[in-house]
């Protein structure tokens, strides 16, 4: 199942570029791009939902140390997927690429750079990047696999 992995690649790919390109142009603050969501820069320490953000610092290398040895276990397990196990692969894929994504933040940066703000009046969503979206996705791609849904298959 190594086929698909320019899918991690891509997914690397998109997520650094997107995150290069909020630094250089939303530093002067958030862009309205529809009603419900807005282009703001905002800096993560933390983990999902910024969790840990103000620790005092030890968290970012403890993130890190997590997301390399998940990273690790994820190529393991699509060492182990057989040819039907397409849609296991694509997930795997999916998360190892946005894993990656924000280690790579977590090292150069020290911090996650996440600009996708999705809100309604008030509210706002916790704030976002390419790479948690990919997690996201592949999550989802997981749990239906294991419903046995996605890619056209059903189990009985």
């Amino acid at each position: 199942m190594f086929k698909y992995f320019w899918i991690a690649l891509l997914t690397i790919a998109l997520d650094q570029a997107s995150k290069f390109a909020a630094l250089h142009y939303l530093a002067g603050g958030p862009v309205e791009v529809l009603p419900f969501f807005n282009l703001a820069l905002a800096y993560n320490t933390g983990a999902a939902f910024s969790f840990l953000r103000d620790a005092g610092g030890w968290q970012n290398l403890f993130f890190a140390g997590i997301a390399t040895v998940v990273s690790v276990a994820i190529v393991f397990m699509i060492r182990r997927l057989g040819a039907k196990d397409t849609q296991l692969a694509v997930a795997l894929w999916l998360i190892l690429g946005g894993a990656l994504g924000n280690l790579f933040d977590r090292l150069y940066h020290g911090h996650v750079v996440d600009f996708l703000d999705v809100y309604y009046r008030a509210w706002h969503w916790p704030t976002f990047n390419i790479a948690d979206s990919a997690i996201f996705i592949g999550a989802l791609l997981l749990i239906l696999d294991s419903l046995g849904w996605g890619f056209g298959k059903r189990r009985s």
